[in-house]
């Protein structure tokens, strides 16, 4: 069920209740009356992707032999009430979120943004779930998996486990939001729609834009989230309990945010609502959820100064051989744009960079102490995102070779949350992954290993990895590093 847009229609009723003797009036009502008809039209055209989520985090799905996959995170499963189970009967239908008399313990919104059934939501609202189900407005609702959840961007994609056509909804470009413009947001506020999956909807205007998540962050950048620098769309409508993850639509009725109730969650006070924009830099990052793999991004390697005079940041310290010193880049030397866009202070550097992934290249405009404005390009490393914001969930991982996984060996870097000039980025890749009673454990391999070569050729990411690996037919011979003697050895893997 859609919701009057209450504002144009008390507006449009003092208009007819006015006389209408002028044409001036009846131009205003004939106006009044088509922007009521651009809203319903944006709200028909996108209700049909909104979802109501519904979320639970007890264990008792695990007593009932119906919980969470221990070797897929991620993967939560269906439930049925009517399985044999050693829990009681009316315990088993409580737990059913199915069922409509049972209110859930918690809940928020989505977005369809798949045609095959992937719901785009906050992380926030499904951290730590072991179950979650779906309603859809007039379908029947879903259990669903985790497809893919990142905690640094605050997003995570579902994936309906009983398929069905869905409608996705239309993705517009948040990026060219302006402050004044129209807007209307369309979510589940205090879980309205957990029975018929009927959002609500209001209407507003942009307030302000670049806005910073309110509360508090760590001192650490490793523990900030995307959304700590500045990235938040602010409008004058105010949004309750469950309207995380809800939309955040143009006239045309096209997504250009992911709203947020998270500061509310909090305690923190906020004027209105703050969204996700969906520019660029979200898009990629929806993109790579959607293939249900690991968000990777960007890192250069630099410790910025705290203090910056004029324009661009200032590098305090450059980690040796990080992508930043191997494209040039030394202490002293300020960053002036990141691909053309201006960076003024250290927050617009972080962002920059870390709305670009491992493996892109950035154009950097930099200028060193006494010289003139030059243009460098640096391939980025990965940065870390640290295990305090949440776990990173990804369906879709790499194959192991001889049980292992490998990541780039920028995130032994950052394990201390603090980047140091004095220490050295190490060539190659590091093991994240050891599987047990596998190959590599045998050889006693172990996570944070540095491989350089993979059968006498070099290896510099884990893509060069798992391509050099995947040609070899017989023994996988690996060229092990020690940093701290700069030794190396090889091990042979049957």
């Amino acid at each position: 069920m859609i919701r009057a847009a209450g504002p144009i229609g008390v507006l449009a009723a003092a208009l007819v209740a006015a006389p209408a003797s002028s044409a001036n009036e009846r131009t205003s009502l004939k106006e009044a009356l088509a922007l009521q008809e651009t809203l319903q039209q944006a709200i028909h055209e996108a209700e049909p992707a909104i979802a109501c989520i519904l979320v639970s985090r007890s264990d008792a799905y695990r007593q009932s032999g119906q919980g969470p996959s221990s070797d897929e995170p991620g993967s939560l499963g269906s439930f049925d009430a009517q399985k044999p189970s050693r829990l009681p009967r009316p315990e088993l239908k409580k737990l059913d979120l199915a069922d409509p008399e049972n209110v859930p313990e918690s809940f928020g919104s989505g977005v369809v943004i798949d045609a095959r059934g992937l719901i785009l939501t906050n992380y926030h609202v499904v951290r730590e779930a072991t179950k979650i189900y779906v309603r859809l407005p007039g379908l029947p609702g879903s259990y669903a998996d985790i497809h893919a959840a990142d905690p640094r961007s605050d997003l995570a994609v579902l994936r309906l486990i009983d398929k069905r056509p869905v409608k996705p909804i239309r993705l517009g470009d948040g990026g060219q939001v302006r402050k004044g413009q129209f807007v209307l947001t369309i979510a589940n506020p205090f879980v309205a729609g957990f029975r018929d999956g009927s959002p609500s909807a209001s209407w507003g205007i942009v307030s302000d834009l670049r806005r910073k998540m309110p509360g508090p962050a760590s001192e650490t950048e490793l523990t900030k989230t995307l959304h700590h620098y500045g990235t938040l769309i602010q409008t004058d409508t105010r949004l309750n309990l469950g309207c995380s993850g809800g939309a955040l639509i143009d006239l045309k009725g096209e997504l250009i945010g992911l709203t947020t109730a998270l500061p509310v969650t909090s305690g923190a006070d906020t004027a209105g609502a703050l969204a996700i924009p969906i520019d660029a830099g979200i898009r990629r990052v929806i993109e790579v959820l959607r293939r249900g793999e690991e968000v990777e991004y960007g890192f250069l390697g630099v410790v910025l100064s705290k203090s910056n005079w004029g324009d661009g940041v200032h590098l305090a310290d450059v980690g040796r051989d990080s992508p930043a010193w191997r494209a040039g880049l030394r202490q002293g030397d300020t960053v002036l744009a990141v691909n053309g866009v201006p960076v003024r202070d250290t927050d617009e550097l972080y962002l920059a960079v870390g709305t670009l992934l491992a493996g892109s290249e950035a154009k950097l405009l930099v200028r060193s102490p006494g010289s003139t404005a030059r243009t460098v390009s640096v391939k980025l490393a990965k940065y870390r995102v640290s295990d305090k914001l949440g776990p990173i969930i990804a369906s879709q991982r790499p194959a192991p070779v001889r049980g292992l996984r490998v990541d780039y060996s920028s995130i032994l870097l950052q394990g201390s949350g603090v980047l140091s000039g004095a220490l050295s980025m190490p060539p190659g890749v590091c093991i994240r992954e050891v599987q047990p009673n596998s190959p590599a454990e045998v050889a006693h391999l172990k996570v944070h290993d540095i491989i350089t070569e993979v059968n006498r050729r070099p290896v510099h990411t884990p893509a060069d990895f798992y391509r050099e690996a995947g040609r070899v037919v017989g023994p996988l011979e690996l060229t092990l590093l020690d940093p701290a003697s700069n030794r190396t050895r090889l091990v042979r893997l049957p």
